[in-house]
């Protein structure tokens, strides 16, 4: 039993909201995105890119979404999501969960 069913037997006459659906992104999706690790100044980054048909305002909302996730920072340029450290496992998880295919490149 969860802490929902447990505020439902609490207060029966209470009417608890609904949770938001998971975002779906669907575009004709050709290539697969590419998640890959790089090191820039000695630091470890990780890169996704390959959003064709994406506009720059999803791939902010999705890099938000990864960064929240992650509590790292990041940032979008030129087409790609740069996150830092290397977290290509729960990354490339995080996009399949949200309707993206997912190659992993390098290492």
């Amino acid at each position: 039993m969860d802490l929902q069913d447990q505020l439902k037997n609490l207060f029966p006459d209470h009417k608890f909201k609904v949770s938001k659906k998971e975002v779906k992104y669907s575009y004709n999706q050709q290539d697969p995105i590419i998640c890959k690790y790089e090191k820039r100044k000695g630091k470890p980054i990780t890169i996704i890119e390959g959003f064709i048909g994406l506009n720059e305002l999803d791939q902010k909302q999705i890099a938000k979404r990864l960064k929240m996730m992650l509590s790292v920072g990041g940032t979008v340029k030129g087409g790609k999501i740069i996150i830092q450290g290397d977290n290509r496992e729960k990354i490339m998880e995080e996009l399949v969960k949200l309707g993206f295919k997912v190659k992993r490149v390098g290492g």
